[in-house]
């Protein structure tokens, strides 16, 4: 009797625990958060050569997953959220395509007493032009755009590089530019002292017949192919983000890089919560956390790029901190524009001159208009003549 009762309290206890760690599992499996973060290429530091992988670090401290994905353009990413494919929950977008967003209502408000590390960003980051209320992005980096050049291809007496060696013709076949019509025609626009934010469509109409000028001479338009193509010399020259310096030289020593003097687009990347996002309140946690110093440093470390938060640059290497191509000086900045939303109608023409940049046509957007007007007018002429014909007989 005493065997049968042990035998039925040890099939009841290994029941209670069967039936209590399915219910635990159950639990936790509702309770699991997966958040959505959509950012830039090799652009967090993420675990390898020795870094913080700072996604795992998030979900170790909070339990929240990290879903991460990478995009290589603005415009792209544009594109994902406004057809609504997927959903995001942080996106980390560059100033011109914030003030886009903004604009048309793309982007939630960020509640600021959630992000209490934003303490940390520096004053000349807040109320920036792209987001003038200050409500909907919190600064992630910032960086300048100048030219990669090889060493053994490019001339010593063209060492003090300026925008104009990327219409060199000595250069033809080994220049690499831009695959984004915002950075590209930026560099022809300082090169003409043209605004980079100008409204008048003849501005942007000079500056795609420059670009057309430059095309015969261009190896192809990049992106992040850049690093491959300048790493294993097929190139000469290269425009590209100055943060991505450091990689590149310590892939080819032989690699230089240089901010212009004319002039330079000074940009900075922001963290925003897209207006269809799922989980809102992890996602401020998520930009929290990002600004936390420490996570900041390691990203910066990591990434090459510049801090908007002065305490990170404290924490740096000295090297890295004093180094003129990650932080430029006063002079070269004061030199700088930076990016702000166009109307959608002059971004639609320069949608069409970046086309006609890149297939190598050389009539501008109006060319079709005026052969149009050219046909109305010899119609109505045959037609007058035709019918003053007509009456003499």
């Amino acid at each position: 009797m005493k065997k049968k009762l042990i035998f039925f309290i040890v099939i009841f206890f290994l029941f209670s625990i069967i039936i209590l760690s399915f219910v635990l599992y159950k639990n936790n499996k509702k309770s699991k958060i997966i958040i959505n973060v959509y950012n830039w290429g090799e652009y967090i530091s993420d675990g390898t050569n020795g870094s913080l992988n700072v996604n795992e670090e998030f979900t170790k401290r909070t339990g929240i997953y990290v879903n991460y994905s990478t995009f290589q353009s603005n415009e792209s990413l544009f594109a994902k959220i406004q057809n609504g494919g997927a959903k995001y929950d942080v996106i980390i977008p560059s100033d011109y395509m914030v003030s886009k967003m903004i604009k048309m209502d793309m982007l939630q408000k960020l509640d600021f007493k959630k992000i209490s590390n934003y303490s940390y960003v520096d004053d000349s980051f807040k109320y920036p032009a792209y987001d003038p209320t200050n409500e909907y992005s919190v600064p992630y980096t910032w960086g300048l755009v100048g030219i990669f050049y090889n060493k053994n291809l490019v001339a010593e007496e063209e060492k003090d590089i300026n925008w104009n060696i990327l219409w060199n013709k000595k250069y033809s076949g080994k220049i690499l530019m831009f695959d984004n019509p915002r950075d590209a025609f930026a560099i022809s626009q300082i090169r003409l002292g043209i605004s980079l934010n100008s409204r008048n469509k003849s501005d942007w109409i000079k500056a795609a017949e420059d670009l057309k000028l430059q095309k015969p001479l261009v190896q192809a338009y990049v992106m992040d192919q850049i690093f491959d193509k300048m790493a294993n010399g097929e190139a000469a020259l290269a425009p590209y983000y100055n943060g991505d310096a450091a990689t590149l030289l310590e892939r080819n020593k032989e690699i230089g890089f240089v901010i212009p003097k004319e002039g330079s687009n000074k940009f900075v990347d922001a963290m925003c919560i897209p207006k269809n996002a799922e989980h809102p309140a992890e996602a401020l946690t998520y930009i929290n956390f990002m600004c936390e110093p420490k996570i900041a440093a390691e990203n910066i470390k990591y990434i090459g790029y510049s801090s908007p938060e002065s305490v990170v640059k404290n924490q740096l290497d000295k090297k890295v901190a004093n180094n003129k191509i990650c932080y430029p000086d006063e002079q070269i900045l004061k030199n700088t524009q930076l990016f702000t939303a166009l109307p959608d109608e002059l971004n639609s023409f320069i949608d069409s001159l970046w086309v006609n940049v890149k297939t190598g046509e050389q009539n501008n957007p109006y060319a079709l208009i005026t052969v149009l007007i050219g046909f109305i007018l010899l119609y109505l002429i045959v037609f007058l003549v035709k019918k003053k014909k007509n009456k003499t007989l």
